[in-house]
């Protein structure tokens, strides 16, 4: 059997060898497999190491952590796979029982290209002969994902879903038959736990083909399943200034994000001239890339949440749309009531309350940058206000108005609003990260002289006044700390029709 190479950086290379050593001294066979045999032979660079292994996964996996100064997870326990992490490293290690004899083990896996296998003893020195029973490498080469059989859905339907998700991370082909049974068990999907489906859903949104692998998902009748929601928008017409209905127009924002996101100029001369005026007015920002690559949770980087906010944006579209006495085609209110919506979505598929958040925010807000910039740059006032009221999702939000602007005119876009739009979102920007204190500016009252100073009692009244004199520092209005008092006194005498409450002194 010919000797396949296998990309495996130095670093790993020596993991690898420290896990033989282990599992030899224990007389455990051992394999590597999975994705991260895949990802060597197509020179893929990986952090997660699959080990198959003739022993219990729940023994060894917490003895490995131990001995290597991890962190050690029962995946699965009925099933016996654990999991190992390695912060230092940046390295998590699954081990998988071993099902019989490894070719039998690998018959029983899900798709071709993840059923193969190497002895972890072989696999450290970069060339190895794969043990391959259902023709994973060819369908490497041919770039392919082909099940193994049928019976990898009837056991677990959520293999539906990481079939498309392969495809897109890899950007592979599902093979004909494939696609056919996945339609076919597509109807199961439901039947998946939610936290399962809600984790390949980000980790397709996460790769830069996210909007093609909801196209695909919607072909292969999943998308309906996952997120109903966005398949009811499907058909609901809108306004003649914009080129898709509901539905396409939401998929087409994801796939903007997709390309706007994009670290290399698109190879297509239309979007790379969008592109170019996007990060050539941008080149200042140069840490935006880790910006959007952060995790805010395990392989759930910002642009997936940011993307998902896309997706969402405009979910209240069908229950809001009306028409005004003119014929004219409204939807008042779909963005307060899109935020409700797709909270409820995503509480739905047990998503973390950051996320929720950020979404409903990004929502709520996505019309607000287009708002802000109808009668030239936003004022100081304007911007303070979108900052605070959008928070860590303030960013998010602006490149999301730039994704629903190009899915509403489409391929009519004009370059002349587009920049105008890009410089708008620059500018905004530019107040962010170079000007703080438009942004937050520090206290010049807190609560407490507050409550000193004009002889009152704790309450919410002390909120609303400290809020009220930070909005007009950050408008310019006031900046010593006698402006501030002098303003406080003016606005609690409106307040209180000129009569002033007295602290109690008993209290």
């Amino acid at each position: 059997m010919a000797k396949a190479t296998l990309t495996i950086g130095p670093a790993t290379a020596g993991l690898l060898t420290e896990l033989q050593d282990l599992f030899r001294s224990r007389g455990v066979e051992a394999y590597v497999a999975g994705g991260f045999l895949r990802d060597a032979l197509l020179g893929r660079d990986s952090h997660d190491v699959d080990i198959s292994i003739a022993g219990d996964p729940l023994v060894l996996g917490r003895e490995l952590a131990d001995r290597l100064g991890g962190h050690y997870f029962p995946l699965a326990e009925e099933q016996h796979v654990a999991r190992t992490l390695l912060p230092e490293r940046n390295v998590h290690i699954d081990l998988l029982p071993l099902r019989g004899e490894i070719e039998a083990d690998l018959r029983e896996r899900d798709y071709t290209i993840d059923a193969m296998a190497v002895p972890l003893a072989d696999a450290a020195s970069g060339s190895a002969a794969v043990i391959d029973p259902t023709g994973g490498r060819d369908d490497l080469r041919r770039r392919l994902i082909r099940v193994v059989g049928e019976d990898a859905f009837r056991n677990d339907a959520l293999r539906t879903l990481r079939g498309v998700r392969l495809a897109v991370e890899l950007d592979f082909t599902l093979e004909a038959g494939t696609a056919g049974l996945i339609r076919k068990y597509a109807s199961r999907l439901p039947q998946v736990a939610v936290e399962r489906q809600r984790d390949e859903l980000m980790r397709i949104l996460a790769t830069p083909r996210a909007g093609q692998g909801l196209r695909l998902l919607d072909d292969l009748g999943l998308l309906e399943r996952l997120l109903p929601e966005i398949t009811q928008t499907r058909g609901v017409e809108q306004p003649k200034e914009h080129y898709w209905d509901v539905f396409d127009h939401s998929l087409e924002t994801v796939r903007n994000l997709d390309i706007l996101l994009a670290e290399e100029e698109p190879a297509d001369r239309h979007w790379r001239r969008l592109w170019r005026e996007l990060w050539g007015q941008l080149a200042w920002w140069e840490e935006a890339r880790d910006y959007f690559r952060e995790e805010l949770l395990a392989e759930r980087p910002r642009r997936a949440v940011l993307k998902l906010g896309g997706l969402l944006h405009d979910i209240a579209k069908p229950e809001t749309k009306s028409f005004d006495d003119n014929g004219r085609m409204r939807f008042f209110g779909h963005a307060d009531m899109g935020a409700d919506k797709a909270g409820h979505v995503l509480r739905r598929l047990r998503f973390s309350a950051r996320e929720v958040t950020l979404v409903r925010t990004m929502v709520k807000a996505h019309l607000r940058p287009i708002q802000m910039g109808q009668q030239g740059p936003p004022t100081r006032r304007a911007l303070y206000r979108y900052f605070r009221d959008c928070g860590d999702a303030a960013v998010e939000t602006l490149f999301l108005s730039l994704a629903d602007h190009l899915g509403t005119v489409g391929p009519r876009v004009d370059a002349s609003d587009w920049r105008q739009h890009v410089t708008l979102v620059n500018y905004i920007l530019t107040k962010r990260f170079q000007e703080e204190e438009t942004i937050s500016p520090p206290k010049l009252l807190g609560g407490d002289e507050l409550m000193a100073e004009l002889n009152l009692s704790p309450g919410p009244l002390i909120g609303r006044l400290v809020e009220t004199l930070r909005e007009a520092q950050a408008a310019g209005e006031i900046s010593t700390r006698e402006e501030a008092l002098a303003l406080a006194r003016s606005v609690l005498a409106k307040l209180t029709s000129g009569s002033t409450p007295a602290r109690s002194d008993s209290a």
